[in-house]
């Protein structure tokens, strides 16, 4: 095992908004027949945020539970990050509506967005060890908190019935002398030919909505999902090696698998890598795909329900638009 960062996880927190949307309500609002969604993507049941649990108040209740969790005050925190695919609005960045919701909005907390879109969270995450492990900050607040459900095509049910809304968050810090917890080794690698497979064209400078000819369908989630499996899988065993060699083969010293929930075929996928699926933690079924927010609300899981211990190798992995793969081994 490679030398790792001295990174830990002091704390981990999520909120998941109250509605829950059953498959048969999605199908009604895509014209699907009875049953189609679970039998095609395997997702039961989603979250919906209503209008007033917006992306900062999800992130914060989510922080809220991470703060305690690591028995820290808010006022320890020097650095607070926001890893999201979606924002509460395009400026300012959601990491200072999420610093006021969390009551430290005179605090001078350094605050900051990055976007990676599904991959956020693990680029964020490596971004955190080399600022922990550099001492520039000691205690991180890293937080994604997603609402996709906004943003539903109704005419893409491939799409639309994958999607949910949830929020997750980690308090992380320097490894203390004695203990094991660190970042081993983290990837990321992007394939810009397969950028506009999945995309929301509008809201930006090209399809802004005061431009002549811009339309409400562009501010939709619209994603080729065949093209991208195809992109995805074509890539994805030599870029696992490269994460760690003989990862495409067998899991090896990693006790814990938390991919991104991206849909019910690319877990399947995992299988054919060698990787026992007692190992492989999973939430399509009841929160399906939560853009950034599924990897670290499935890691919740993990640790809540004792499936990690600390000491354990845990692979965080997964894809993003742009088209992009990213992994990160921890030992939590």
């Amino acid at each position: 095992m490679q030398h790792p960062l001295p990174l830990k996880i002091m704390g981990i927190g999520r909120y998941l908004p109250k509605r829950i949307v059953p498959s048969s309500e999605v199908e009604t609002l895509c014209a699907l027949p009875a049953g189609w969604i679970e039998r095609n993507s395997g997702v039961r049941e989603r979250r919906w945020a209503d209008e007033e649990e917006t992306n900062s108040l999800m992130g914060a209740a989510a922080a809220r539970e991470a703060i305690a969790d690591a028995g820290i005050a808010g006022s320890d925190i020097d650095l607070i990050i926001n890893a999201s695919g979606s924002y509460e609005q395009p400026i300012p960045d959601t990491a200072p509506l999420i610093q006021r919701q969390l009551g430290l909005g005179a605090s001078g907390i350094p605050c900051l967005t990055i976007h990676a879109t599904c991959l956020s969270f693990l680029v964020a995450l490596d971004t955190c060890a080399s600022l922990i492990a550099s001492g520039r900050y000691r205690t991180i607040l890293l937080v994604t908190s997603e609402i996709a459900s906004v943003g539903l095509n109704p005419a893409q049910p491939e799409s639309a019935s994958l999607l949910g809304d949830a929020a997750a968050a980690v308090v992380l810090g320097a490894t203390p002398a004695g203990e094991l917890s660190g970042l081993c080794t983290a990837r990321l690698e992007t394939y810009g030919d397969g950028a506009y497979l999945t995309q929301v064209a509008g809201g930006g400078a090209r399809k802004h909505p005061n431009q002549p000819g811009a339309q409400a369908v562009d501010n939709l989630f619209s994603m080729e999902g065949s093209k991208v499996a195809r992109f995805a899988f074509q890539h994805t065993p030599h870029f696992l090696d490269r994460l760690r060699p003989g990862l495409s083969r067998g899991l090896g010293s990693i006790a814990l698998v938390v991919p991104h929930q991206a849909s019910l075929l690319a877990l399947r996928t995992l299988g054919k890598f060698g990787w026992p699926s007692e190992q492989i933690v999973t939430t399509l079924d009841h929160l399906g795909n939560c853009i950034a927010a599924s990897i670290p609300a499935t890691l919740y899981v993990a640790i809540r329900q004792a499936h990690l211990q600390r000491g354990d190798e845990v692979l965080l992995v997964g894809t993003g638009a742009g088209l992009s793969l990213g992994g990160v081994i921890l030992v939590y």
